[in-house]
């Protein structure tokens, strides 16, 4: 959610509308049988499971447009729609199916996909998906099958045609070999006996509509479909990007592209997938206690901490392990140690003023900057460094494009070191604290600025503080304003700055904490 979040506030930062669904996917076996240990009924079982998500996104400063629900009538709907013409175009047809069959993958797997695997805890020996490792169970039943194997050359001439369409480049290779060597036909139904939770498949009340098919269907139905012949792309489709993780890829990259073609749909544009978060460097696990609580995370650290600690170690090509130490240091070494003390430092020194430094030397900071003490920052990190995250956060990769947003405040910080200005100040000249010093305020604030501009997506809250710090009107505050010297009316504050730890943009860390 946070990945996609930031793409999302990314394309409103350079003046784009852009939609972001996230939501709950709540039929299937694994649903069912929850539920059932819970005992209470599917429904409310998952109507208690989408308040916490949707709780979690609020908390996450998650700005999405859609939370849909696979129990939506208009979801239900929309499957039932598709599924129909499916069957019109002559892509769904009855067979017997047998296979072992994964209820927590919702997914069936070949003789291939499998092993044995020994539970060390309970000494039992198990068939596991050689994939997921989930547990596997024999299944041999009747159900309705999509002819996916019809689809493996158009697949595989799209994946040619759009070779970076999944990203990171590992995993679009990973789709390609497994569509290169053969596609079975996908069942597509559960007998309705086994699985009740579910959308039944229309004029067969004993077959239930396989979760993964009823599933992917509900990011067109956010964007409005069925729709009319004039109303295509009136929703947003097809999507700019889906963020996934690793684990379901084979849906998103193989059925969901074959489904579309089979409907005769456009394809999303580019597949984001992630790595997922361990903790110990082991796979967190309810059922061993290998967990984080992200509610507990926020409170404790706050969600635009917690955002940028994601987007920061979050792992595209490989998991990652989460860490609360390696979240104080981050806050205290970065958050605090650097981009805090350099705006407390910049904002609040005694012997200058950001609004005239801004009037004597902004106008002219080109010329300024030609040559002497500042050249090699404002050519090397303040022209260069935005249109370095605009690349990454272009090619969906928001870790690489923070790295290069602290790297400006890192910059502008040792800038603000070494050029000493408080050492420099004129004592003759009272307001005027000379040309170095209103260059080195100048430049040191045009670094704060521009850095808030491109966290916005990442810290809205934290970034919203700082732009206010510095008095960037709101209607200044898009990317194209990212250039050194395109804004020369900020410089007074907006709102108090404060002193010890409030109105702080990053207090220190208290022992509570």
């Amino acid at each position: 959610m946070v990945l996609t979040d930031i793409l999302k506030r990314w394309q409103q930062l350079k003046g784009k509308k852009a939609i972001l669904c996230t939501g709950t996917d709540e039929h299937g076996l694994k649903v069912q049988r929850a539920a059932a240990k819970a005992g209470i009924e599917p429904k409310p079982f998952c109507d208690k499971g989408a308040e916490i998500f949707k709780d979690l996104a609020r908390k996450a400063e998650i700005a999405n447009d859609h939370f849909v629900r696979t129990t939506d009538r208009e979801h239900k709907d929309a499957v039932e729609y598709a599924w129909f013409l499916l069957s019109e175009k002559g892509y769904i047809y009855t067979s017997k199916h047998e296979g072992w069959y994964s209820v927590t993958d919702e997914a069936f797997y070949p003789q291939s996909a499998v092993q044995l695997y020994l539970d060390p805890p309970t000494g039992r020996k198990v068939m596991t998906s050689i994939e997921t490792g989930s547990e596997v169970e024999w299944s041999s039943e009747k159900n309705y099958h999509f002819r996916l194997s019809t689809f493996r050359q158009l697949l595989l001439d799209f994946y040619k045609a759009n070779p970076k369409w999944i990203a990171p480049e590992h995993r679009m290779k990973e789709v390609v070999q497994a569509v290169e060597s053969g596609l079975e036909d996908l069942s597509i139904s559960r007998p309705s006996d086994r699985l009740t939770w579910g959308i039944r498949v229309p004029d067969d009340e004993s077959q239930t509509i396989y979760v993964w098919l009823d599933a992917l269907m509900n990011y067109v139905t956010k964007a409005g479909y069925p729709w009319r012949p004039d109303r295509e792309s009136a929703g947003g489709w097809p999507a700019d990007c889906h963020v996934i993780g690793k684990d379901i890829v084979r849906f998103h990259c193989i059925y969901w592209p074959a489904f579309l073609m089979a409907l005769g749909l456009p394809l999303p544009k580019q597949i984001l997938t992630h790595g997922h978060w361990t903790l110990g460097g082991l796979k967190m696990s309810k059922s061993t206690g290998k967990v984080v609580d992200p509610f507990h995370a926020l409170d404790r650290f706050g969600p635009d901490v917690m955002r940028f600690y994601l987007a920061h170690y979050g792992g595209l090509q490989d998991d990652a392990d989460y860490d609360n130490m390696r979240i104080i240091a981050l806050y205290n070494n970065f958050l605090n140690g650097s981009l805090g003390n350099l705006a407390s430092r910049v904002m609040r020194g005694k012997r200058w003023s950001v609004r005239g430094a801004i009037e004597r030397i902004g106008e002219n900071v080109a010329e300024e900057c030609e040559e002497g003490p500042g050249s090699k920052f404002y050519k090397n990190t303040l022209t260069l460094v935005p249109a370095s995250v605009e690349k990454a956060l272009n090619s969906a990769n928001p870790r690489d494009a923070l790295y290069q947003l602290a790297e400006l405040v890192r910059g502008t910080n040792r800038f603000f070191q070494m050029s000493q200005p408080w050492d420099k100040v004129l004592d003759f000249a009272p307001g005027e604290p000379g040309p170095d010093v209103d260059k080195t305020v100048f430049l040191a604030a045009e670094g704060l600025r521009i850095a808030g501009i491109l966290l916005q997506p990442y810290m809205p809250n934290k970034a919203k503080m700082l732009l206010d710090q510095l008095g960037v009107d709101g209607s200044r505050r898009k990317f194209e304003y990212c250039r050194p010297g395109s804004d020369l009316d900020y410089g007074v504050p907006m709102i108090e700055l404060g002193r010890m730890h409030k109105g702080v943009l990053f207090p220190p860390l208290t022992s509570e904490e």
